[in-house]
């Protein structure tokens, strides 16, 4: 470590020495620390401590007392308080498509009882936390401790001002709920880049809050992943493309939601062939209610970028003339041996659920079959849905593939039955196939087999895996979430 080679007054200072860091290993930092006898705990005790998961601290830490040389401390004020600058050290991870933030960046705990002194967002807590951060990327590499990452990219951010306003926006969303007494409520997929994510050292524990005699989950504010992972391609790594914005440089905004649902609105009534002319879009092409929506909002490709920042998921929703939905919603198949080792509070299905926005874009049928646009609406899960029907599914659906218990009957015509949560058995959601064959499969956990009855032929040698399933939400249930104008 450098000591004295940076102005704790001077942000540009602070970034200049932290950019110091980049190329070096964790472990680098460390040893030097050790060298220059900085540290007093053992290093065994230290790097332990720091590279540990439970560990509150983590690289964070490491870099602030390795590195910039003051003692980590759990102060409500920025880390460089003369400057305003907040240090954030943050992981990213590598894709199949590029690369992606590895989690949300929580920026400070959510007081509830405290929070509602609060004037407004330029005066609140958590715009002090994120007006100035000193962002201090590592390429996080599964099985590897994070000590021996490398470090990648260290630079000041703010948010930019296009990205400011939804941030505001997303703040008054979770401070009306907790000032309506609905603290309980609050869920990540409330917001767009600002959310109120779960912080808790056990599920059971509890806060209280004003207005209501409930009490509420932990919880802080994050920019949520997606944003991040937004920050990290379009603002941080060189030589990157943005996507399309809905909103236009200097255009006034008064609510991000309420307008884009304006825009789809404007065309409500029009036929799927109006809007194809229209736009110039082949009739055959695939995903094309969405990419109708997509040229609706001034988008030429099938990405926005407001939309990707928030990772919102855009959604055709068709209604039949007969006033229901027929196809059932789908997800990313789940692999098995990944589902056995999750708990609820890890689950993938579980978090995608409380952390996604949707957007509907709603068609419904005539009485001759053409499909009509009827409009927009955003919309994420209720809390309680997630938490009730939600969790009952993917607890039984755990439990069967984590005590070996699958079992299927396969009837003389071929048909297959197994033993998964099924549509008529829960009112949110169920288990089905997402496999195109039935040689489109996943592995079971280790020891596992089937447990097949069988009344036919059915010509698997290997029953050490099973096709392709996923989690879907019942089309009765997405029907009954739709806002009424859409069921006229």
């Amino acid at each position: 470590m450098e000591m004295g080679l940076y102005d704790r007054k001077d942000p540009k200072s602070i970034e200049k020495y932290g950019q110091k860091m980049i190329g070096r290993t964790f472990q680098d930092i460390y040893d030097s620390a050790i060298e220059q006898g900085i540290l007093k705990e053992s290093p065994a005790e230290y790097a332990v401590k720091h590279a540990d998961k439970k560990y509150k601290g983590g690289m964070g830490n490491l870099v602030e007392e390795c590195f910039f040389g003051y003692k980590a401390n759990s102060d409500s004020g920025a880390d460089f308080a003369e400057a305003g600058v907040e240090l954030k050290v943050t992981p990213y991870k590598q894709t199949k498509k590029g690369y992606a933030a590895k989690e949300r960046l929580v920026l400070t705990m959510i007081n509830y009882m405290e929070i509602i002194k609060e004037r407004d967002f330029e005066h609140s807590h958590v715009w002090s936390k994120a007006q100035l951060m000193l962002l201090v990327w590592y390429l996080h590499i599964s099985g590897q401790s994070d000590l021996q990452s490398t470090i990648d990219f260290v630079q000041l951010f703010t948010p930019p001002a296009a990205d400011l306003e939804i941030i505001r926006e997303d703040y008054g969303k979770i401070m009306a709920k907790i000032r309506a007494g609905k603290a309980h409520e609050l869920s990540e997929g409330d917001t767009l880049y600002l959310g109120a994510c779960t912080k808790a050292s056990t599920s059971k524990d509890r806060r209280r809050q004003p207005f209501s005699q409930e009490l509420a989950k932990p919880r802080a504010f994050s920019l949520k992943s997606q944003y991040m992972t937004y920050v990290l391609n379009n603002y941080i790594m060189p030589g990157k493309a943005t996507y399309e914005p809905i909103l236009k440089a200097g255009q006034p905004l008064t609510d991000f939601e309420t307008y884009v649902v304006g825009r789809i609105d404007a065309h409500k009534g029009e036929t799927v062939e109006e809007l194809c002319r229209k736009f110039g879009l082949e009739k055959n092409a695939k995903s094309l209610q969405a990419m109708i929506a997509f040229r609706i909002l001034g988008i030429k490709g099938n990405h926005a970028e407001e939309f990707e920042k928030a990772g919102i998921v855009v959604k055709s929703i068709r209604i039949g003339a007969n006033g229901k939905i027929k196809e059932n919603m789908s997800f990313p198949a789940f692999k098995y041996r990944e589902l056995a080792e999750e708990t609820w509070e890890t689950s993938t299905f579980g978090s995608y659920l409380q952390e996604t926005r949707f957007f509907f874009v709603v068609f419904k049928a005539d009485e001759g079959g053409v499909l009509h646009l009827v409009g927009g609406q955003f919309w994420n899960m209720p809390l309680g849905d997630i938490e009730g029907d939600v969790r009952s599914v993917w607890q039984e659906m755990h439990d069967i593939v984590k005590e070996g218990r699958i079992q299927l009957v396969i009837e003389a015509n071929g048909k297959i039955r197994n033993n998964f949560p099924k549509q008529s058995q829960h009112p949110i959601s169920h288990v089905r196939p997402h496999a195109q064959t039935r040689d489109d499969r996943y592995p079971l956990p280790e020891g596992t087999k089937l447990n097949i009855t069988c009344k036919g032929s059915y010509g698997w040698d290997d029953i050490t895996t099973y096709p392709k399933h996923c989690f879907w939400l019942n089309n009765s249930y997405i029907y009954s979430q739709l806002d009424d104008r859409f069921k006229k």
